[in-house]
């Protein structure tokens, strides 16, 4: 069963042909190309991927994860979903990296400036590897690119077969947003994906492909989840402040039954933010402590 399991998951993160993960708007098929990643989980797959520091001439900005070091030094290209189109126009790159999760903001833009671009599939594991996969074919580090994979698929062998006989609790997850407001987190965004993996079940289940979606407190009432997780996009401080004014002076949370069992829990955004990395065994072993322990 162990390796009909492991053999699934393989074809699972190698199925590129059919699905396209990196979605390419260019021609190049260099080792030596001039790449820029506009956001910080697709620098590191660069690192990971053994991708010199010469070939990456921008990067992201950020003040709530760490740039690579091996990229440090190369141009600071604003954040990602608002990259500075005049520093990159300057810099001129091969071929620039972006999340699929924001093509439609940022495609006809680079369009509009000729650039090259592809844009990875962070939403979820499987398309964070399959992402990989094409990425190092694209710049012939194919070898990295199945270490990583095989790594990958090891680890959610050993992972589901530990839980394949466990009750799956059911959870509602919050991303919280800076400014003081919240969207719930379904099974098609990354953190969405992480709890499925674990064994969770999302009581909004796929939200019809939307990652994030906007439901009332009532509605959430209804469906009486066991797990209240909370998480946050940006500004984890500032979210975690507001999540827990919100529960203390909304009456309603003091309803559910996740608040009066004391199972809301407010997790890492290292391990639970917007795109997939690799965090996820940090976020996957986190969720076992909270999933588990509630059966």
């Amino acid at each position: 069963m162990l390796k009909k399991l492991k053999n699934s998951l393989l074809i699972l993160c190698l199925m590129i042909v059919t699905t396209g993960c990196v979605n390419q708007n260019q021609e190049t098929h260099s080792q030596q190309v001039k790449l820029v990643s506009t956001s910080i989980a697709i620098s590191e797959i660069l690192v990971s991927l053994n991708i010199s520091k010469d070939q990456v001439v921008g990067i992201p900005e950020t003040q709530s994860y760490s740039i690579p070091k091996r990229y440090q030094k190369a141009t600071k290209i604003g954040t990602a979903m608002s990259p500075d189109m005049e520093k990159l126009s300057q810099l001129k790159p091969d071929l620039i990296l972006s999340p699929q999760s924001l093509e439609g903001d940022l495609a006809k833009k680079y369009k509009k400036l000729k650039l090259n671009s592809s844009f990875v599939n962070l939403n979820s594991l499987s398309g964070m590897y399959k992402s990989i996969q094409e990425l190092g074919k694209l710049l012939n580090h194919e070898k990295q690119a199945y270490q990583l994979i095989n790594e990958y698929v090891d680890y959610m062998t050993a992972f589901r077969e530990k839980h394949q006989d466990q009750q799956s609790p059911r959870v509602l997850i919050l991303m919280g947003l800076p400014g003081g407001s919240y969207v719930v987190a379904t099974e098609s965004s990354y953190v969405g994906d992480l709890v499925r993996l674990a064994g969770g079940t999302n009581i909004y289940g796929s939200g019809d492909g939307q990652d994030f979606i906007n439901v009332s407190v009532e509605d959430m009432l209804k469906q009486n989840p066991d797990i209240i997780l909370r998480t946050s996009h940006a500004m984890p401080q500032q979210v975690q402040e507001y999540f827990k004014q919100e529960f203390q002076n909304n009456g309603a949370w003091s309803q559910f039954e996740a608040v009066k069992n004391q199972k809301v829990y407010d997790l890492n955004h290292k391990y639970f933010g917007m795109s997939a990395n690799f965090n996820y065994q940090k976020g996957l072993e986190s969720l076992e402590d909270i999933l588990y322990e509630a059966n």
